[in-house]
This record gives C-alpha cells, sequence and structure tokens, in this order.
C-alpha cells in the first residue's frame, strides 16, 4: 500500500464507512429469512455472537456512563449501528461500539444493529483508535497509547495520526511525551485526578511524581502546576547555560529523556559527566525488556 493511500484510509476513520452504506442495507428481516450469518452490510445481530476486541484502545468504562447509556437504550434503542467484523463459526468482533454492545446487554436487549465490515486486524485497531479519538471516548493516557500504537506498531508518522484524528501535530507529539511519566502520575492521569495539561507542566521535572501527588493534594490549578515545577529550577549562570535542576540535569538533557521515553514508552534517565554518562532504561516487565532488544538489533 502506497503512503498516500495509507494516510486516505487511515484518515476516513469511522464515519467515512458508516458513510458507506446506504440505510437500504439495514434488513434484518432478509438476513433472518435467510437464515446465514451475514458477511457485509448492516444487520440485526444476536448479542451472544458478538465479542468484545482484546486490543479495543479504550480500557476505562465506568460504571455510571454505562448504565446511563443502558437507560437510553431501553427508551430508544440502538440509534446508531455497532461496527464489527465477521470472524470464524458466525461470530463477529467488535471494531467499534463496545460501549454500546455493553449498555444494551444491561438493557436486556437480545440483539443490536451492527454494520458488519470485512477487515483486517491492522485495519481493525486503525479504526478503534481513530474513532475513541475523534469521540473524546479515551483519557489521555489511552489516548497517548493510541497514537504511539499507530507510530510505532503501523509505521504512520506524527503527521498522518494528526490528520486522521483532526488534531495538531504537536498535540499528538505532546500527548505521547506523557508516557515518559512515572507510573504514578499516569495513574492520576488515568483517574482524572490531573488533567493533560498539569501533566504537560510537570512532564520534565525530575520529581514529577512528588509534584503530581502534591498537585492532587492541593487542588492546583495548570497555571499553579507550571510554576511550582519552575520552582525547582535555579537562574542561569552567566555562561549562558540552561537552568538546571536540582539533580544537576538541564533542560536540554530533560527534553531528551522525555523524547527517547516517547518512543520506547519507557522512563529514561541520562546521566552525564565529564568523562562520559550513561542511559537508564527502566522496564517493569521481561516483554518490555524484549521490545527495547528487539528495536536495538533493528528487529522492531
Amino acid at each position: 500500500m502506497s503512503p498516500s493511500e495509507k494516510n486516505k484510509r487511515l484518515g476516513r476513520g469511522l464515519s467515512a464507512l458508516l458513510g458507506e452504506t446506504d440505510t437500504e442495507d439495514y434488513a434484518p428481516a432478509a438476513a433472518a429469512e435467510e437464515n446465514a450469518a451475514p458477511r457485509s452490510g448492516v444487520s440485526t445481530l444476536p448479542i451472544e455472537l458478538i465479542q468484545p476486541n482484546p486490543d479495543q484502545p479504550r480500557k476505562t468504562m465506568t460504571e455510571a456512563e454505562l448504565d446511563a447509556l443502558a437507560e437510553s437504550i431501553a427508551d430508544k434503542g440502538i440509534v446508531q449501528p455497532i461496527l464489527v467484523r465477521p470472524l470464524e463459526g458466525e461470530r463477529y468482533e467488535i471494531v467499534a461500539g463496545e460501549r454500546r454492545w455493553r449498555a444494551a446487554q444491561r438493557a436486556r436487549l437480545h440483539e443490536v444493529p451492527a454494520l458488519v465490515r470485512e477487515l483486517t486486524d491492522r485495519e481493525t485497531l486503525e479504526i478503534g483508535i481513530v474513532e475513541n479519538v475523534q469521540r473524546a471516548d479515551l483519557n489521555p493516557v489511552e489516548e497517548a497509547q493510541a497514537y504511539k500504537q499507530l507510530v510505532e506498531r503501523f509505521g504512520h508518522t506524527q503527521d498522518e495520526v494528526a490528520k486522521a484524528v483532526s488534531k495538531s501535530r504537536s498535540h499528538v507529539a505532546n500527548m505521547m511525551r506523557l508516557l515518559a511519566l512515572p507510573e504514578s502520575v499516569l495513574s492520576h492521569l488515568a483517574e482524572g485526578r490531573l488533567s493533560a495539561g498539569h501533566a504537560r507542566a510537570i512532564a520534565t521535572a525530575p520529581n514529577a511524581a512528588v509534584l503530581a501527588d502534591n498537585i492532587v493534594a492541593r487542588g492546583l490549578s495548570v497555571r499553579e502546576a507550571e510554576k511550582l515545577a519552575k520552582s525547582g529550577e535555579t537562574t542561569s549562570s552567566a555562561s549562558g547555560k540552561a537552568p538546571a535542576t536540582s539533580n544537576g540535569k538541564d533542560a536540554d538533557t530533560r527534553a531528551l529523556e522525555a523524547d527517547i521515553a516517547a518512543r520506547l514508552g519507557l522512563s529514561i534517565d541520562i546521566r552525564h559527566g565529564a568523562k562520559g554518562g550513561e542511559i537508564r532504561v527502566h522496564y517493569q516487565t521481561l516483554e518490555q525488556l524484549d521490545d527495547v532488544c528487539r528495536r536495538l538489533s533493528g528487529q522492531g
């Protein structure tokens, strides 16, 4: 597939796929009469034949929002069909619409309207990511991880990703850099105790985890968080070098750590001295270590 074709398909998103099917294709009665599993178009499918996608970019669904959606579905039904792809054994995997599918079960529906499309694993993940980001259904951590998958797993540039989700390239880059933050900070971010603005304010600080806890405890605004992060820096020296933090790292070193960490998705510690230095990569699982090894060997 050429870069232009790849970019065109990625940029179309879920809405374009839905737009390809006219309402005349929605013929559940015909499908039932034929007693055959539909391979394309819109049909009414039994809920028990549908299964979620384990690679779904959205991992967090609150009980409150599912209950609210279930109440709406019980009253008005499912207005927009979910998007699925056929599997073997007359089963289907959700590409987009898992929340509607779960809420439909709570509403005690036995069938749901579904748009069936033959899609590859790659197309399934791409569409799921684009659809969730465009609907603002992802928390900042999920959004950043989604961008990372599109860039690193599928080889899209940040410009291509930005066009696909109708965001600026700088937004995509800044969100991906957040993944370099300590796990405790990412937890605050994913659970809504910190905003993406708060996280960006402390992203290059050497004591980001401490700052994050402080911001949450005191309920600081983004501007107050920025002032707190800057308060740990000393003034520039007469030599014109970048301001250094309490651990001796200048802003350039911290920015480099953030860039490398955004690419690897792991915490990076660069230590430089008069006789050289070292780069430390912090991993938590053997899978993460294996991924780093593959990248270093040119296989990633």
